[in-house]
């Protein structure tokens, strides 16, 4: 980012998630989803999912559930929907103008353009603590 004649460099960027229950979220994401925390420490757990980091941290808020608030790119998403349904997570379905899931999971044209995409498959759960998670699989 520069402001005049300084500037600086971003090392990486990751999600930080809400826990109202933070042992009940890391069992949610290590029994549900198979992951778990590369780092722990009082009040919050590191996540390392690809190339990418999550953290869950403790909280008295709790999310709005109304957003996809993190995303996983999987190489895919029927699979990945039909073994997370095996383990008890629940997809969301949707009805709306221009998002239509069918079984849990919708079509996206033009998604994921800078990958050589035309779209994607998506579907999208919550955690034990009510956040939204997306997953995705570009379409190519």
């Amino acid at each position: 980012m520069r402001s005049g004649t300084e500037a600086f460099e971003y090392s990486g960027v990751a999600t930080r998630l809400p826990a109202q229950d933070l042992n009940r979220a890391r069992l949610f994401y290590a029994e549900k989803l198979g992951l778990e925390p590369i780092e722990k420490r009082p009040g919050g757990l590191l996540y390392r999912c690809g190339s990418g980091l999550f953290a869950l941290f403790a909280s008295n808020g709790s999310a709005s559930g109304s957003h996809t608030q993190i995303g996983f790119e999987v190489t895919d998403v029927k699979a990945a929907v039909r073994i997370l349904r095996a383990r008890g997570i629940v997809f969301e379905e949707y009805d709306l103008p221009g998002l239509k899931t069918v079984d849990g999971i919708a079509e996206i044209v033009g998604n994921y353009p800078s990958k050589g995409g035309k779209g994607e498959l998506a579907a999208w759960f919550k955690d034990s603590e009510g956040n939204m998670l997306g997953m995705g699989e570009p379409l190519r």
